[in-house]
């Protein structure tokens, strides 16, 4: 076993050192890439904590759509052609409720400050 820290907390360490060390004492450009790179940074963790649970219930989400197996990618464009040609549309059961979670489990990788995002979370309506 991996002792700690881990790839995210090394990853939040990095970030933290970048926005609260550096950040402060670089002006102009060099600041703005401190700040980018940061964010960036932070993206990643953000990934590493829930990319595989957003992508394993969308792969379980599409398989129920589609009614069969495949690799994430073949199934989403599927799942694409199949609402391009009108096979699926919004009265199919499961559709909305697939393309809500994908959106919420995306912005909560990257961009988890996005105010509806966070409007989105706070309110039991937009729950499945």
């Amino acid at each position: 076993m991996l002792d700690a820290p881990r790839g995210p907390q090394i990853l939040d360490a990095v970030a933290a050192l970048l926005r609260d060390v550096l950040l402060p004492q670089l002006q102009g450009h060099a600041a703005f890439q401190a700040r980018v790179a940061a964010n960036a940074v932070d993206l990643v963790a953000r990934e590493m904590r829930l990319g595989a649970a957003a992508e394993g219930a969308s792969l379980q989400r599409l398989r129920a759509l589609l009614g069969h197996d495949g690799t994430p990618a073949a199934l989403e464009a599927q799942l694409a052609a199949a609402i391009a040609d009108g096979r699926l549309n919004e009265s199919t059961p499961g559709l909305l409720e697939h393309l809500w979670a994908i959106t919420l489990d995306k912005l909560a990788i990257d961009q988890p400050s996005y105010a509806p995002y966070r409007d989105a979370q706070r309110d039991p309506r937009t729950k499945e």
